[in-house]
């Protein structure tokens, strides 16, 4: 498992916080936002997916994510 920690920017609400997790959660990945922080926390399995394709699909939802 790979870890990775990423800051995001837009997040306003709860329901962003489970928008995003649930994004993930269904790519197969655990999730954890830090509102707080304006950051999300990943572990994910690199053999099925990437961290350029959690990142988009965190962007697809309308957030922006720093490189």
């Amino acid at each position: 498992m790979q870890e990775a920690s990423m800051k995001v920017n837009g997040m306003s609400c709860r329901s962003c916080i489970n928008k995003i997790e649930s994004s993930l959660d269904m790519m197969g990945v655990e999730g954890k936002v830090h509102f707080d922080q304006g950051t999300v926390q990943v572990k994910y399995d690199d053999s099925k997916v990437n961290l350029v394709e959690i990142k988009e699909v965190i962007r697809s939802k309308g957030y922006d994510v720093e490189n």
